[in-house]
């Protein structure tokens, strides 16, 4: 699996991304992950002002938190999204939201999180819910500084800090639900194959599963779902989007085409004419949000 890592990120430096943002990349760019055939599913735009935030309704609140991980052995943050009208005596389902090869806890922040979901909740679209934006990079020193590649096996590692000791402090801390049927994972671009590699890999923990523009981190197919039946009967939801002009199209698309072969329920929404940017990642957040919990 290491040598899979490393070669995807050999891929996504060849783009050019040296700054600590995620890359724009071209359809086409890599050989080796061209976009697979598939019919997507219908594309709705997302209304005017979705992810603005607006007056006369409640609105929700961004805080940092802190916890102790036994996997990295240092104290980690995260961001957290406490809903609108929060109240300790009531009990939420979380939503883990993962960030990008160049992101930590913070870059979900220029997605404008907490006002998609205020507008969501105050519309009666999406169930009030506690959202963590957590940093994926599970090493020590997890700053998205020098040779942000380097880090790789660190996103691999998070999945024992997420299970081992993030999730266990979010319900030790928080009035959160204890079972998968209250707990969703997305994220984007290294973070979207994060969550499929983890929500998928994990079906016991996870019923709600999203990928927004998933990078090469993505595991093949069969490697994401060995047992058909098995994520017939436990997923609740398989849900991906992508830009129509992002180079990455290829990792959500394999995974679509497997998953129609199979008669497995599976969304992939072709976001048109967007590469790998906010735009797609907003709106990922918009429509993920409103399916899950229901």
């Amino acid at each position: 699996m290491k040598r899979l890592l490393s070669a995807a990120v050999l891929l996504v430096a060849m783009a050019g991304f040296i700054s600590a943002q995620e890359p724009n990349i071209p359809r086409g760019m890599f050989g080796g992950m061209q976009q697979v055939n598939v019919k997507f599913d219908p594309y709705v735009a997302a209304p005017a002002g979705f992810d603005q935030k607006r007056d006369g309704i409640d609105h929700g609140e961004l805080i940092m938190i802190e916890y102790e991980s036994t996997t990295v052995g240092t104290t980690r943050k995260a961001t957290v999204y406490l809903p609108p009208k929060y109240d300790k005596k009531k009990t939420y389902p979380i939503f883990y939201l993962l960030h990008g090869i160049g992101g930590d806890e913070n870059e979900w922040r220029q997605g404008n999180p907490a006002e998609i979901l205020d507008n969501l909740i105050a519309d009666g679209k999406a169930v009030p819910m506690i959202v963590v934006m957590p940093n994926g990079r599970a090493q020590k020193n997890d700053r998205a500084e020098g040779n942000i590649y380097a880090a790789s096996p660190a996103f691999e590692n998070f999945e024992k800090d997420l299970i081992n000791d993030l999730m266990p402090y979010m319900e030790a801390n928080f009035p959160i639900y204890k079972d998968k049927m209250h707990r969703a994972i997305a994220g984007l671009s290294m973070g979207g194959g994060q969550s499929l590699n983890f929500g998928l890999g994990n079906m016991d923990k996870f019923a709600f599963v999203g990928g927004f523009s998933s990078a090469p981190n993505t595991r093949q197919p069969q490697q994401l779902i060995p047992d058909v039946a098995k994520t017939k009967a436990e997923n609740k939801l398989l849900w991906m989007v992508c830009g129509g002009a992002d180079g990455l199209m290829g990792n959500s698309s394999r995974l679509k085409a497997f998953c129609d072969e199979n008669d497995i329920p599976c969304t992939l929404i072709e976001y048109p004419d967007e590469g790998h940017n906010f735009v797609v990642w907003k709106y990922g957040l918009y429509c993920f949000s409103q399916l899950i919990f229901k």
